[in-house]
C-alpha cells in the first residue's frame, strides 16, 4: 500500500495564493474616497453638496458604502439628500 501524497480533483478553478485579491475595491470606491478625501478637508459647520449625477450608482448605494467605509475609519458623519444632491458632513464624537 502506498500513502504518497496524491492530489485530490477540484470543482473550481485554483490559483496561487498571491494572486488573490485582497481587500476590498469595490465600484463605490472611487467616489466614496473622493468623499472622505473631501471630508478631511471640510471646514467645521460645512456639508459637501455631491450631485447625484457624479454618483455612478444611486445615492442609497453609495451611501452605504460611505457608511461602511467611514464606520471601518471610525469616523462619524451624516448624510441628507434631496432630488438631485447627496450631503456629507463631519460629526463631531460626543
Amino acid at each position: 500500500m502506498s500513502f504518497g501524497k496524491r492530489k485530490a480533483s477540484t470543482h473550481f478553478k485554483t490559483l496561487a495564493q498571491v494572486d488573490v485579491p485582497q481587500g476590498r475595491s469595490g465600484k463605490h470606491k472611487q467616489i466614496v474616497s473622493t468623499i472622505v478625501s473631501d471630508l478631511d478637508n471640510l471646514a467645521e459647520g460645512s456639508a459637501l453638496n455631491v450631485p447625484l449625477a457624479e454618483l455612478g450608482s444611486s445615492k442609497e448605494k453609495v451611501r452605504s458604502a460611505l457608511n461602511r467605509a467611514t464606520r471601518k475609519a471610525g469616523r462619524n458623519v451624516a448624510t441628507a439628500s434631496d432630488s438631485n444632491s447627496l450631503y456629507v458632513w463631519n460629526v463631531k464624537k460626543p
